[in-house]
């Protein structure tokens, strides 16, 4: 397909008002301070607008532009992207554009779907209450009529957070081929489940998904729920991070509440795979604790507590440059309210080859050396920093 007849298509698509959602990622230029734009329909003051979400490294802007405005906008944009991910009333397009600006053009059919138009709009779920999801039910979350139970509400919110963090990483996932994920300590597997319930049986995607966990009756349990329920290509098995030699190349790697250096092996693991999706959610943080010394915040430090938040908080950002360092686009974002948990912080990384910025390594030294800091994850990372 030309670039004209896409632009043409899609400029057709958004004056029928059939946009219910779009993602437009991998910049052309390394340079390029635009990461990321998402788009999604508008109803402002009864004018129907196309709002654009432009994600720079640390900052969101937004823009919301009539639908003639905003389809040359989109001609614009794809002089300097390369993928997009569209979702319409009635299909899925996936677009890819070579060097020479070829399209790449899949479209799948999906069933009808609405745009959300409130421009302040109640939290919508990507599941919803009320409608029945059967890994729900089995976990105990919803009742068999779809209600989600009061006392799961809070995690029925944590899948939904953890589900929006999935649905991101759609255009970083192949397309052409199976999609290999793990999960390191998958637990009792809500949120193993809800991802492959939402890859596969909503988004359609061949997958094959492995939960590793120390816990033998719990592994147990996950393999006779995913039996049941028929989920072929997820399996639960018993293991150590360690001792899971199976891979050589993995797609996504999950990591969620893993203790202290479990977390930076499952991160270093990700990255000699070749990962090009890493979602991390940490869990405690010890070794930065015992290490630092820090006479210039002697005041802050003085104080056990403090130091512990201050420790986490420091090995987070260390773990995230880390990433950054060897080639991933790095992020640190809020997984669900702190009022929930105060383990909120999830690392999102997706691989991108970006090369340091000049001085990026330096400025990373200077701060472990403040610190006294000798990370794990370095020397696990040291062949490829």
């Amino acid at each position: 397909m030309e670039l004209q007849t896409m632009q043409d298509q899609l400029t057709e698509r958004l004056l029928q008002q059939q946009l219910v959602s779009a993602t437009i990622s991998q910049p052309r230029l390394k340079s390029n301070d635009i990461k990321r734009i998402k788009l999604k329909p508008v109803e402002i003051k009864k004018e129907y607008l196309i709002q654009f979400e432009f994600q720079h490294e640390h900052v969101l802007k937004h823009e919301n532009l009539p639908v003639e405005k905003a389809a040359e906008k989109l001609a614009f944009l794809f002089t300097d992207f390369r993928q997009a991910l569209f979702q319409f009333t009635d299909e899925q397009v996936q677009i890819q554009l070579s060097k020479k600006f070829k399209v790449n053009w899949k479209a799948q059919q999906t069933g009808e779907k609405k745009a959300e138009l409130s421009h302040n709009r109640k939290k919508q779920y990507l599941l919803e209450d009320g409608i029945v999801y059967p890994f729900l039910v089995r976990l105990g979350v919803q009742s068999p009529d779809g209600k989600v139970k009061k006392q799961k509400y809070d995690k029925f919110r944590q899948i939904n957070r953890f589900i929006e963090f999935i649905d991101d990483t759609l255009a970083y996932l192949p397309q052409d081929r199976t999609v290999r994920i793990l999960d390191f300590g998958s637990g009792k597997s809500y949120l193993t489940f809800a991802l492959y319930h939402y890859l596969r049986i909503e988004k359609g995607l061949d997958l094959r998904v492995t939960g590793l966990d120390l816990k033998k009756e719990v592994i147990e349990e996950c393999q006779q729920i995913a039996a049941d329920l028929r989920y072929e290509q997820l399996e639960f098995l018993v293991g150590d991070i360690n001792d899971y030699n199976d891979e050589t190349a993995v797609d996504m790697v999950v990591t969620l509440h893993a203790c202290d250096v479990a977390t930076d092996m499952a991160l270093a693991r990700a990255v000699k795979w070749d990962a090009k999706v890493i979602l991390s959610v940490p869990c405690c943080q010890h070794e930065l604790n015992s290490q630092i010394g820090a006479p210039e915040l002697g005041i802050m430090l003085q104080h056990g507590l403090i130091k512990e938040r201050f420790s986490a908080l420091a090995t987070d950002a260390i773990r995230a440059e880390l990433l950054s360092l060897v080639g991933y686009e790095t992020q640190l974002m809020e997984f669900i309210d702190m009022e929930h948990t105060p383990k909120n912080i999830l690392i999102r990384a997706y691989k991108t080859g970006k090369k340091p910025v000049a001085g990026q390594f330096d400025r990373y030294r200077q701060f472990t050396s403040l610190l006294s800091a000798k990370p794990f994850l370095e020397n696990e990372l040291k062949e490829y920093l």
